[in-house]
């Protein structure tokens, strides 16, 4: 079975067929860059990420466009309250974001095209729909004339004729119908501007990510994505104004994420209910985060609530030990010259886990179902380790297989399984095992307690049991 995708283009699930055989081209719309970003972004960010990986993992050479809004209204509102420059003001938001992204794990795209450097491509496009007869000048800038667009509305589901009624032009824009929206903004005093056929000014939003996607992606591409806030009217816009332009199908698949919930509204910065990325990881760890965000199918409503990244931390720690039981239980494994039906049972579940994982992914990137095999999978292992004396390396084997193909999709346990290539650590720890172990037969207590809680805070944890002592890695 190939991968299906909800196309919000056409409200239905389509069978993935990618434009270029092996390759997947997609374009995630980018953060405007005037303030720190939200967990409601992270949701959309890691969202994307995944479906990437996901996508990567199968095959496929995924080329990763995204944008960043370095000039906007937002922007240059924000720098006039703060009395910074505007240019300075964005440089040192899209930094934050590129570092909160890296500490979120989410892999950097290919590409980071900024406005500010596309303006003659933003300029060159416009020239186009003006002459196609799309576009006209006004008093304030230049305008797309949406009616002239046939398929307006077709992403949204928006009536042209809602859209028009009770809707009016304010004094002193220069558009001739309410429903037009800007390709360029003439300059007013003090603003960033450009030189352009229209005189100074600066683009309109939605002409840039028109500009930059087909710039490094082609008139016709595979994946635009996006949160669901953005299908209208910037989405809806970019298609008009492209499709307007080129003269055919733009985009194949149109995807969008759920909003991030906050007592039953959008978290949003407009609402003032928002969490950075920033504040929540000082108190949850990157993983815990990407765990609660794949709790959910990526289209559905997920409420930000203290209990549902407890509840992740709990299901990340239980993961953790389930790997830290697999590893310890891997020096005490034996080549297996026969297996037993806990061996049986245990293949099957790894199995049957893996094929559940396949199809949840494979079914509109469903991390939810995806997550419940993998917790199968987990007690399962559990399970067999607690039934056999000796357990068999084949099964193990697998068990470890299975997750770290977890790890490459999902980007958690990634620096576990980096750390297991080091084996200086391991040798050190062992070395404090004995020397523990020593002081307790010359009855030093303290000392030996003292191994014990000082590595238990940096991430280790021993265990005593009646076949010595055994370590653990540790969330702390």
């Amino acid at each position: 079975m190939g991968i299906k995708i909800y196309n919000t283009l056409t409200r239905q699930k389509e069978e993935f067929k990618p434009l270029r055989d092996g390759e997947v081209r997609m374009y995630v719309c980018g953060p405007t860059v005037y303030d720190y970003t939200h967990i409601g972004h992270a949701r959309t960010y890691i969202a994307f990420d995944v479906i990437r990986r996901y996508l990567e993992h199968k095959g496929y050479t995924v080329l990763m466009v995204m944008n960043f809004t370095d000039i906007d209204d937002k922007i240059i509102k924000r720098a006039n309250e703060t009395g910074e420059d505007p240019k300075e003001l964005a440089e040192k938001f899209l930094r934050y974001f590129l570092e909160d992204m890296k500490a979120l794990k989410v892999k950097p795209a290919d590409i980071y095209p900024r406005v500010t450097e596309h303006i003659q491509d933003i300029i060159d496009f416009i020239r186009k729909l003006q002459e196609k007869g799309y576009a006209y000048e006004g008093s304030d800038g230049v305008y797309f004339e949406v009616k002239k667009f046939k398929d307006y509305g077709k992403l949204s589901k928006i009536k042209l004729e809602d859209l028009v009624k009770g809707a009016r032009v304010e004094p002193g824009e220069g558009k001739k119908n309410p429903e037009d929206f800007a390709l360029w903004k003439k300059a007013k005093p003090g603003e960033p501007k450009w030189e352009s056929p229209w005189g100074e000014g600066r683009p309109g939003w939605h002409i840039e990510c028109s500009t930059m996607s087909t710039k490094y992606l082609g008139e016709s591409f595979d994946i635009h994505g996006g949160g669901s806030d953005l299908i209208f009217p910037h989405h809806e816009n970019e298609i008009a104004q492209t499709e307007a332009c080129t003269g055919h199908e733009w985009v194949r698949y149109w995807m969008h994420t759920g909003f991030l919930m906050v007592n039953g509204e959008k978290m949003s910065k407009s609402l003032g209910n928002f969490v950075t990325i920033r504040e929540a990881l000082q108190r949850y760890d990157p993983e815990v985060i990407r765990l609660f965000v794949l709790q959910r199918h990526y289209r559905s409503p997920l409420d930000y609530t203290e209990e549902g990244l407890e509840h992740a931390k709990n299901n990340l720690e239980r993961l953790y030990n389930t790997l830290e039981n697999i590893r310890v239980a891997m020096e005490r494994a034996e080549i297996a010259f026969k297996w037993g039906e806990e061996e049986f049972e245990a293949y099957e579940a790894i199995k049957n886990g893996r094929k559940k994982f396949y199809d949840a992914m494979d079914d509109d990137f469903n991390t939810a179902e995806a997550l419940k095999a993998v917790f199968e999978v987990s007690n399962a292992v559990n399970r067999y380790l607690t039934q056999v004396e000796k357990p068999k390396e084949s099964i193990l084997r697998k068990a470890w297989e299975f997750f770290k193909m977890v790890s490459e999709v999902f980007g958690i346990f990634e620096d576990y399984f980096r750390e297991q290539k080091a084996g200086e650590e391991e040798a050190l720890v062992k070395l404090l095992i004995e020397v523990r172990a020593q002081l307790r037969k010359e009855r030093k207590f303290d000392l030996a307690d003292k191994i014990r809680d000082e590595l238990r805070s940096l991430g280790i944890q021993l265990e005593d049991t009646p076949q010595g002592t055994v370590w653990k890695r540790i969330k702390v």
